[in-house]
């Protein structure tokens, strides 16, 4: 039933909650658990399903993601047909430069790649949500609706954001029999525990009559633009997701996902399911623990040297920690150096950071601090 359903998957967010870490990279290009991307889940759990065909729109900062993706050989998705398509911003329509004003837009500027799929449902990702499953049960649950959209959701306690945080937060209203009745985007007050996970399965020509209609009135998010003035036209469904489930809506939501896979339920809730989250692999030598090195509950990844001690820490593919250095509740990312005698509390080092002999940095788990890339201290 999957081989008639074709992904597409929005790699555009800007979300400028997360800071430095999106100066240089996509929010789907964002490093996770010391050696994934957060494009990774989404492409993985398509690949799961049974999908093969799978669109990527991209829109700035997109090169460290193509680099990421390359031919998408390492989710077998390589081939002769169907396969991995990057779509770059604005392909086919010369008269725009610069960003996308949402994803109907996105998705217009792209609709000759919709068009020409072969398969007759998309499933519309966006690029913010991490989580493990396949989509078998929500086509199940789609056909047997007779549905036009059927979205995933999990409940979630509310969790009362400020406006400087909230980021694409969907509430639904659900009956008993899973019929959406009502949507509530970007509230401040809503008493829904139901958060739309930002995935949407429907047939092409829906997707195509949506997008169009809500582009010609100079409209461009999904949600608010083009679902909601239709949702009591549709038969719009909603499946229950009750795995975990994490939300890059704001820097303190990439440091807690990070810190989460450090716990054993949520590694076994997103890598030990059966269902195979697929990365770039790199050949790299194992991680080097020296004599004075000591850790404890860490994320080591391929090609560290670790020579202090570290403790709930998640250190990405070849970082280098000196001598009498104390890191602890730290992301370290690929490639960094942190010399001898340093101490480092809470803190988020980019890629390619150097920090020198000697230094203190002290961030706290609900503001951890952020050292941007290349940076040398």
């Amino acid at each position: 039933m999957m081989n008639d359903v074709f992904g597409l998957i929005y790699a555009g967010e800007t979300n400028h909650n997360l800071r430095d870490l999106v100066m240089s990279r996509s929010v789907a290009a964002l490093p996770l658990g010391g050696r994934y991307r957060a494009i990774d889940f989404y492409l993985s759990n398509m690949v799961n399903s049974g999908i093969r065909n799978v669109g990527v729109i991209t829109q700035q900062n997109y090169k460290s993601l193509m680099d990421h993706l390359g031919p998408g050989k390492d989710w077998n998705l390589s081939r002769k047909n169907n396969g991995l398509f990057i779509l770059p911003p604005f392909d086919t329509d010369s008269s725009r430069t610069g960003r996308y004003r949402g994803i109907c837009e996105a998705i217009n500027s792209q609709m000759d790649y919709v068009n020409n799929a072969p398969q007759q449902y998309c499933l519309l990702c966006g690029s913010y949500t991490i989580y493990n499953s396949t989509y078998n049960e929500m086509m199940e649950i789609h056909m047997a609706n007779k549905a036009d959209i059927t979205m995933l959701y999990n409940v979630e306690a509310r969790d009362m954001l400020s406006d400087g945080e909230r980021f694409k937060d969907v509430r639904l209203a659900v009956e008993a029999d899973g019929r959406v009745v009502d949507i509530e985007y970007d509230s401040p007050t809503s008493d829904s525990d139901k958060l739309a996970m930002d995935i949407y399965l429907m047939d092409k020509s829906l997707l195509e009559y949506l997008v169009n209609g809500a582009c010609s009135r100079s409209r461009y998010e999904f949600v608010p633009d083009a679902l909601l003035p239709n949702l009591s036209q549709l038969r719009v469904y909603a499946m229950e997701y009750k795995g975990y489930v994490g939300r890059l809506h704001s820097l303190r939501s990439y440091y807690d996902i990070n810190m989460d896979m450090l716990k054993r339920d949520t590694r076994r809730n997103l890598f030990y399911t059966g269902n195979t989250i697929y990365t770039k692999i790199k050949d790299e030598p194992p991680a080097k623990y020296l004599d004075h090195a000591a850790v404890k509950n860490c994320i080591v990844g391929d090609g560290c040297e670790i020579d202090g001690q570290i403790e709930d820490c998640v250190l990405f593919r070849g970082v280098r920690v000196g001598r009498n250095t104390k890191l602890k509740g730290c992301i370290i990312m690929q490639d960094s150096e942190i010399g001898d005698d340093c101490q480092l509390t809470n803190v988020i080092i980019d890629k390619s950071v150097v920090v020198r002999k000697g230094r203190s940095l002290i961030g706290m788990p609900e503001y951890p601090m952020v050292i941007r890339k290349k940076a040398v201290l």
